[in-house]
C-alpha cells in the first residue's frame, strides 16, 4: 500500500504562534520521515487550523488528483479548503473516507443544534466509510446517520513504543527536574500538562486540590497560555504548588515521569480525546479526566488504571483526588494496570483499521465506476 500524506499548512515544521500556548513552537522530534508527502500552498492571510478560513489551498484538488489514488482520507471537514474539495472531488470515481474524533458528551439542544445535525448528516454522505477512534465517537458518526456497515475501528494513538523506550531514562531525568523544580522529594506530584485555557479547566484542577487539602503532595502546572497569570496569582498564597513552562515532545516522557497522577480537568466539547491521557498511560501514571474527555469512556477503567469526574464539579473532582491517594500503593497498581490498556490504542490497531476501510470501498467500487477510474489513471 502507497500512501502520500498532503499537508495544508507547515504548523510545527517550522516555527508558528501556537494560538493556545501563546508562543511560537516547533517540534524538535522529526515529523516528516518514512513516508511521501506534499506541502499545499496555502494563500489564507491568518493561516492557522483556529477558524474556518485559516486553510485556503486552491491547489489542493489539482494536487490530490495528480496522484492518482484509490481513495483519499480525510481528517477533517470543517475548513474552506476542505469543504471545496468535497463540492469538487468525484467521490463516485474516488471513495472518500473520513477518519473523525467529535463527540456529543455534551448534547446541544435548540433550533441551532437541529440545523447543525442536518448540515453534518449531509457532509458525512460524501463519504464512502468513516473510521472512529473510540466509543463516544461511534455514537457520534451513529447520530449523525452513518450505518454500521460503514464504520470502522481506528484507534487514536501515539508512538507507544517511543514513550515505553524512554521509560526508565525518562523517571531518572524526572527526580533531577524534580529537584530543580524545589518539590519536596517526599511529596507526590499532580501533573497538569498543556494549554492553560478555559476549556481545559486548570482552575478547576487548582481549586480542587485546595479543597483536598492533601498531605505531601504538590501540584505541578507545566505549559503555557492565556490563564498563566490568573493561574499564578491564584496560586501565590499557598504552597505546594509548582509551574514549568512550555515542554517540547522530547522532554514529554520526563514530563509525565514527575507525576504520581495525570488530570485532565477538560469541559466541553472542545476535547475530543485527550492524547495526554495516552501518552501519560504509557508512562504507566494512573489517570483522572472529566466526564467531557472524549477517551474517557476507551482508556480510563473506572478505579481499575484511574477514575473519571463530573466535568466542572469542583467539589467532585477534589473527592476524586482524595480517593485516588487514600491508598498510594493502590496508585501505582493503577498506573501499571493503564499501561496495558493504553497499549490496545497503538498504530498498528489504527493502521488494521484504514485498511479494512480501505478493502470495503474498494471491493464495493462498480465496473463502471472502475472503469472510469483506470482510464484516468492510463491518462
Amino acid at each position: 500500500m502507497s500512501i502520500r500524506v498532503f499537508y495544508l499548512w507547515n504548523f510545527g515544521i517550522t516555527p508558528k504562534v501556537d494560538v493556545g500556548f501563546k508562543q511560537v513552537i516547533q517540534w524538535d522530534i522529526p515529523l516528516l520521515d518514512g513516508y511521501e508527502y506534499e506541502f499545499v500552498p496555502n494563500v489564507s492571510t491568518n493561516p492557522g487550523v483556529h477558524h474556518l478560513l485559516g486553510l485556503q489551498n486552491p491547489s489542493l484538488v489539482s494536487q490530490v488528483k495528480a496522484y492518482h489514488p484509490d481513495a483519499v482520507l480525510l481528517m477533517c471537514y470543517n475548513y474552506a479548503s476542505i469543504y471545496s474539495f468535497l463540492m469538487n472531488w468525484k467521490s463516485r470515481e474516488i471513495p472518500l473516507l473520513f477518519r473523525g474524533d467529535s463527540h456529543r458528551l455534551l448534547k446541544p439542544t435548540g433550533i441551532k443544534a437541529w440545523a447543525r445535525r442536518q448540515f453534518i448528516n449531509l457532509v458525512y454522505r460524501r463519504f464512502a466509510a468513516c473510521l472512529y477512534v473510540g466509543k463516544a465517537n461511534y455514537e457520534y458518526f451513529q447520530y449523525h446517520g452513518v450505518p454500521n456497515n460503514r464504520l470502522f475501528f481506528s484507534p487514536h494513538a501515539i508512538d507507544n513504543d517511543r514513550f515505553f523506550a524512554q521509560a526508565d531514562d525518562a523517571q531518572q531525568q524526572a527526580m533531577l527536574w524534580k529537584q530543580e523544580l524545589g518539590i519536596p522529594l517526599d511529596h507526590a506530584v499532580i501533573l497538569f500538562a498543556g494549554k492553560f485555557e478555559n476549556k481545559k479547566r486548570p482552575l478547576d484542577l487548582l481549586q480542587a486540590f485546595l479543597a483536598a487539602n492533601l498531605s505531601q503532595v504538590s501540584l505541578l502546572f507545566v505549559g503555557a497560555g492565556s490563564l498563566e497569570a490568573e493561574l499564578k496569582a491564584v496560586a501565590a498564597p499557598h504552597k505546594n504548588i509548582y509551574f514549568a513552562p512550555f515542554q517540547n515532545q522530547t522532554l514529554m516522557p520526563r514530563t509525565y515521569a514527575i507525576a504520581d497522577l495525570f488530570v485532565l480537568p477538560s469541559y466541553g466539547a472542545s476535547e475530543t480525546w485527550g492524547l495526554a491521557i495516552n501518552e501519560a498511560m504509557c508512562l504507566s501514571r494512573p489517570v483522572i479526566a472529566s466526564s467531557h474527555v472524549g477517551c474517557a469512556e476507551d482508556l480510563i477503567h473506572h478505579q481499575h488504571n484511574g477514575l473519571v469526574f463530573s466535568a466542572g464539579d469542583v467539589s467532585a473532582l477534589a473527592s476524586s483526588l482524595q480517593e485516588a491517594f487514600s491508598d498510594r500503593q493502590r496508585l501505582q497498581i493503577w498506573g501499571q494496570e493503564g499501561k496495558k490498556i493504553v497499549s490496545q490504542y497503538s498504530y498498528p490497531q489504527a493502521t488494521q483499521g484504514l485498511e479494512e476501510a480501505l478493502d470495503y470501498v474498494i471491493s464495493s467500487i462498480t465496473p463502471s465506476q472502475r472503469q472510469v477510474r483506470d482510464s484516468v489513471k492510463v491518462r
